[in-house]
């Protein structure tokens, strides 16, 4: 059974209201958190992944080595595909908080809210932590849904605009 049904949460994947790229991340993290889930990546036999440094492609360095650049090396990122047709890019910002963004164009009807329940469920359990989405640009402090490790699955938290 789905973590939320597409009719209780059309809103909240709606890009008019929360933007196209959503804000999503996991606060209070940690290089060995990001390792984990660089570890998680690789592993998931049915996610296509593709890092790479400015527009090079490369092979997958460890989380300390990424996070270990000067403040003024190119832009690095992690393309995954969790399923077919949806993207999400993390960007190796911070040490303290992973964050990354998915295209809510690309996640519509119940196959798209299962697919990102899917994804944000597998990196929450394995970190044992929340994943969490706000609006593009908003309040952290605000998310609207995410992952629950305490009942282990992705559930509501607010409403998808602000008042």
């Amino acid at each position: 059974m789905a973590d939320l049904r597409w009719d209780e949460v059309r809103e909240f994947f709606d890009p008019d209201l929360m933007g196209a790229l959503p804000d999503l991340f996991i606060p209070e993290a940690t290089v060995e958190d990001w390792q984990t889930v660089l570890d998680l990546v690789i592993r998931a036999r049915v996610w296509q992944w593709q890092y790479s440094q400015g527009d090079t492609v490369l092979p997958l360095p460890t989380a300390a080595e990424v996070l270990a650049r000067p403040p003024k090396a190119e832009t690095v990122s992690l393309r995954v595909w969790p399923a077919p047709g949806v993207l999400a890019i993390f960007r190796f910002l911070s040490e303290t908080e992973i964050d990354f963004d998915v295209d809510l164009r690309e996640l519509q009807g119940q196959e798209g809210v299962n697919t990102l329940c899917d994804f944000l469920q597998a990196i929450g359990s394995e970190l044992g932590k929340p994943v969490l989405m706000a609006s593009e640009g908003g309040s952290q402090e605000h998310p609207v849904l995410g992952f629950d490790p305490v009942v282990s699955k992705v559930v509501l938290f607010g409403d998808p605009a602000p008042s």
